[in-house]
């Protein structure tokens, strides 16, 4: 339903951008910036989310390659795929892991961050079910994943 009340090449073009912007482009872009221009603090903000996201892939990925949800589009010939995955299979949403994990990390860290951050990242999980890559399901339980290893991060290592 999402996906075929958003099918105008605008609504598209959009969150394809903010999709490909997930793709991790924003993300290393970020960690760059408070490694090299915010002090301390910065590189250790940086650190935890480049340590974090290691283990995000490899969760997600184990995840993915052994419950072999096949990806709307795929299953569903009303549902048209916005853009190409960069994967085959939807379960979890690995977008949606990594930017909710990112996104509390960072904010962690430099609360200020969380008025651009926060909406980017719910833009980057409606993206996904947007675009046809992922179920509702995916983006929920990618976006829990990702609460729990920026929890698991910042436990090792709190901002305080």
């Amino acid at each position: 339903m999402v996906n075929r009340s958003m099918r105008a090449p605008a609504y598209v073009r959009l969150f394809a951008a903010v999709s490909r912007l997930g793709d991790g482009v924003l993300w290393y872009v970020l960690m760059g910036i408070l490694a090299l221009g915010m002090g301390e603090a910065g590189r250790i903000a940086a650190a935890q989310m480049a340590l974090a996201g290691l283990v995000g892939v490899t969760l997600y990925k184990l995840l993915k390659r052994r419950l072999v949800r096949e990806r709307p589009f795929v299953v569903s010939p009303d549902i048209l795929a916005g853009t190409a995955p960069l994967d085959r299979y939807s379960f979890p949403s690995g977008h949606t892991l990594h930017a909710v994990m990112f996104t509390l990390i960072a904010i962690a860290w430099f609360p200020l961050l969380g008025a651009i951050l926060i909406p980017f990242t719910v833009l980057v999980a409606l993206s996904r079910i947007v675009l046809g890559l992922h179920y509702p399901t995916d983006v929920l339980v990618g976006g829990l994943i990702g609460w729990g290893l920026a929890e698991l991060a910042l436990l090792s290592y709190p901002p305080f």
